[in-house]
């Protein structure tokens, strides 16, 4: 399993990633680790994450999400099953919150 996901930062920055670990990575960026942006910004919380079978697909949707601006951003944090059908990429994701 592969790992897209938006990280709120403590100076209410939102950070996009990708990895095979969640859990590992989310831990990474809490203690600062293998991430300069999160180190200098601070972790807050996960946002939400999609999961998905591949890593060219993960990266894929990493790279999309990258290039909106901070109010798309936000409006995938809080609809991500709208923007996930509205890529046409429905029934690839699953999608997770914390």
């Amino acid at each position: 399993m592969y790992f897209t996901y938006i990280i709120r930062c403590k100076d209410d920055s939102l950070y996009t990633g990708y990895t095979s670990d969640i859990n590992r990575r989310m831990k990474e960026h809490e203690t600062g680790i293998n991430s300069k942006y999160t180190k200098a910004k601070g972790f807050d919380k996960l946002e939400v994450y999609f999961e998905t079978d591949t890593k060219s697909k993960a990266m894929k949707l990493e790279s999309r999400i990258k290039k909106l601006t901070r109010k798309k951003k936000i409006d995938v944090i809080e609809n991500p099953n709208f923007y996930i059908n509205e890529i046409g990429e429905r029934g690839n994701y699953f999608i997770g919150s914390y």
